[in-house]
């Protein structure tokens, strides 16, 4: 069976394109998948699909390549779908022809549509020879009403229409009353997490999502005043970006919880970043389905959600494996965050049973009931109908055969050569023969890796043998810009499915200060290849300690921007860890703890803040050392002003320990945890003009302007 989606972009990473995604990689298993994406804005898919799903587009608009992006037709107004819903797809007079044209040369046997105008170009130009099915990604009433009311023309027209909810498809069947079209709840489709499980232990909340004003992170940031002030050892971590970000940060500013809660910005593969917490929380004021849940319990995380219309509800057992709280109500959201929070082994079960829910929302499973859908509608029409050729310019396959490189062409030239000489028909009588037979079939390495830090803060990396071959394998580490390669042995696999292993143990190896690169290299010929990330898993050191004693070391792995694997290192003799940095309205003050030293009894250690401008006079201050390690200290903004002299540039201080009178300056800096870029996150505001901030480097810094 040929069953063909309709997306209207498959080149971004919205929860439509997420989930078709995923259903559809799973059909794949069994049927013919396309998906025909009306958009093409990209090279490749920025999510994973699986290879068996023929990708196609319709309408090729890349910046550069695009053969649409001139097209007249793109500027005139689609003649089928109202002006909000056009404006927001990209819909056009193009996409009316286009689409027109697919629907009616299509040879699937189910088309579903994925979004209101496609669900409206289905019914308009599709055909009785194919099962034609809509879906709704929203919640019924929520779409602007010119957008409702087409839709609602279109659907009669379908053969069947779902929702993600079960209220929603109630919804539906009630606007409906008496139509043939199958009104059904089928929900998204997840996949299981491939991250280590959290162990519920982490003092971490974790939510996620886009920051619009739906989800209500301004209600979450309220309840965290009464979650700060009961235990204020547990932090809030919020992952996203859109419009509500600076109102976020002004909030979180004005409530005195910068240093409780922190917005992380976006992160992709969001799985990682799931598992690091120990609670998620979703305090929307509605939604269609609840991805976002989903992904959560599949880590082992309980979800404390609010009670909102639609999802929530349906994907949480309340008392189970989460809690549902009342809507709109930052204080039962509190409550509900402060009763996991409390109750570690409420905690943990939940957790668990978390994980076992969410398994029925496995693709998978999703899959099997979308074939228990299609054949409740009579399984597969005959559409064997020929399909007509492609219009000219209305879309190719993205995943057509390519050209035979040269290098295949010589392994296929090398196989000839070898098969014969395998079964014993002829040997090749000199080594210089070998090797020129083994130089033709050597394959490139293409190196994927996945590494994750365990209980001692040892990294572990996994290399996807897929792209591997050869023999004397290694990983090597190298620092950016500088540096010779540190090599790692790299464990050949232990089972024929198992990958190649390496350990990076931080007890023996010594890295120093900087950005390392991961690469694999092949010594029988010396190939190198960079390491593209698939996963850099960061929870063990979510609550990891540094090392006892000097050096202080502390690694943390990331994937780039670009999709490598890296590592940032620091090693310091001393290191002065900022703990919390606080400020009043005269003073900023931080709390920290030494590491790798010392405070001697009777020793008078004194914080210097030191100016990079020849223009402003150092500035000390007295630190108090609490204990042997722990210490404060503080600033008065009066000192840093009269310091700042009278140059018009911003001032900016470096700050630093001195422990004794003539000992070396031990930098102040927030390097432990799991964050690489603390001047990105760890943000605050300015006090009477003065602020303090994390550098590049994650030092402490505080600047004052002119």
């Amino acid at each position: 069976m040929k069953i063909s989606f309709l997306l209207q972009n498959a080149y971004g990473i919205g929860g439509t394109i997420r989930s078709t995604f995923n259903v559809a990689s799973a059909l794949a298993a069994r049927h013919d998948v396309e998906i025909v994406s009306i958009h093409r804005t990209g090279g490749t898919p920025k999510l994973p699909l699986h290879r068996k799903v023929k990708l196609v587009h319709l309408i090729d608009t890349r910046a550069e390549t695009g053969a649409d992006r001139d097209n007249p037709l793109l500027e005139q107004d689609s003649a089928h779908i109202p002006p909000v819903e056009a404006k927001g797809a990209h819909f056009s007079a193009l996409t009316d022809k286009r689409v027109a044209e697919h629907l009616a040369r299509t040879d699937a046997d189910v088309v579903i549509a994925t979004r209101p105008g496609l669900v409206m170009y289905l019914a308009e130009f599709g055909q009785d020879r194919y099962l034609r099915i809509g879906q709704e990604h929203r919640i019924y009433g929520t779409h602007e009403p010119n957008i409702r009311a087409a839709q609602d023309r279109a659907i009669p027209h379908l053969d069947a229409h779902t929702a993600v909810s079960e209220a929603d498809a109630a919804t539906h069947r009630e606007q409906f009353p008496g139509v043939k079209t199958k009104l059904v709840a089928l929900p998204n489709g997840v996949p299981a997490s491939e991250v280590e499980h959290s162990d519920g232990n982490a003092k971490l909340v974790v939510a996620a999502g886009r920051l619009i004003p739906v989800k209500r992170y301004d209600l979450l940031v309220k309840a965290w005043v009464t979650v700060a002030a009961a235990r204020p050892d547990w932090k809030l971590r919020i992952y996203g970006r859109g419009p509500q970000q600076a109102k976020l940060r002004e909030q979180i500013d004005q409530l005195g919880l910068t240093e409780h809660i922190t917005l992380m910005g976006p992160h992709s593969p969001i799985e990682t970043e799931w598992a690091k917490g120990s609670i998620a929380a979703v305090t929307s004021r509605e939604e269609s389905f609840g991805m976002t849940i989903v992904e959560a319990m599949n880590c082992g995380v309980p979800v404390v959600a609010t009670d909102c219309p639609h999802g929530p509800g349906e994907i949480i057992k309340d008392g189970h494996d989460g809690l549902l709280v009342t809507n709109l109500d930052s204080d039962a959201i509190a409550k509900g965050l402060l009763k996991l929070i409390e109750d570690d082994e409420l905690r943990h079960a939940m957790g668990k049973a978390a994980r076992i829910s969410a398994e029925r929302y496995h693709p998978d499973a999703i899959a099997r009931r979308y074939e228990e859908l299609i054949e409740s509608l009579g399984g597969a029409r005959d559409s064997s109908t020929p399909a007509a050729a492609p219009a000219a310019g209305s879309g190719t396959a993205e995943r057509k055969p390519a050209p035979v490189p040269l290098t295949k062409m010589l392994r296929r030239t090398a196989g000839k050569i070898l098969r014969p000489l395998r079964r014993g028909v002829a040997k090749p009588s000199t080594p210089p023969v070998k090797a020129a037979i083994k130089e033709i079939v050597r394959k490139p390495l293409r190196c994927t890796a996945s590494c994750r830090v365990d209980a001692d803060g040892n990294i572990l990396v996994s290399v996807d043998r897929k792209g591997l071959s050869g023999e004397k394998l290694s990983l090597t580490v190298t620092r950016r810009k500088e540096g010779k390669p540190v090599a790692v042995p790299l464990k050949a696999p232990a089972g024929p499915k198992d990958p190649y292993t390496a350990v990076l143990d931080r007890k023996q190896l010594r890295l120093g200060e900087g950005r390392w690169d991961l690469h694999v290299v092949r010594g029988d010929d010396g190939a190198r290849r960079r390491v593209v990330s698939h996963l850099a898993e960061g929870r063990g050191l979510v609550e990891l300690e540094p090392l006892p004693g000097a050096p202080f070391t502390w690694w943390v792995p990331y994937p780039t921007v670009d999709g490598f694997l890296a590592l940032r290192a620091w090693n310091r003799p001393v290191h002065a860890e900022a703990r919390l940095v606080r400020q009043d309205e005269t003073a900023l003050t931080v709390e920290g703890t030494l590491h790798g030293a010392e405070f001697a009894d009777g020793a008078e250690p004194v914080l210097v803040a030191t100016p990079r401008a020849d223009t402003a006079d150092r500035v000390t201050a007295q630190v108090t050392a609490v204990d042997s390690t722990a210490f404060r200290v503080t600033v008065p903004y009066a000192e840093l002003r009269h310091a700042r002299g009278t140059g018009e540039e911003n001032t900016v201080w470096d700050l630093a320990l001195r422990l004794t009178p003539d000992g070396e300056p031990v930098k102040v800096a927030r390097l432990v945890g799991d964050i690489v870029d603390r001047n990105k996150t760890d943000l605050y505001p300015k006090v009477d003009g003065i602020k303090p901030y994390f550098t590049v480097n994650s030092d402490l810094a505080v600047s004052c302007p002119a």
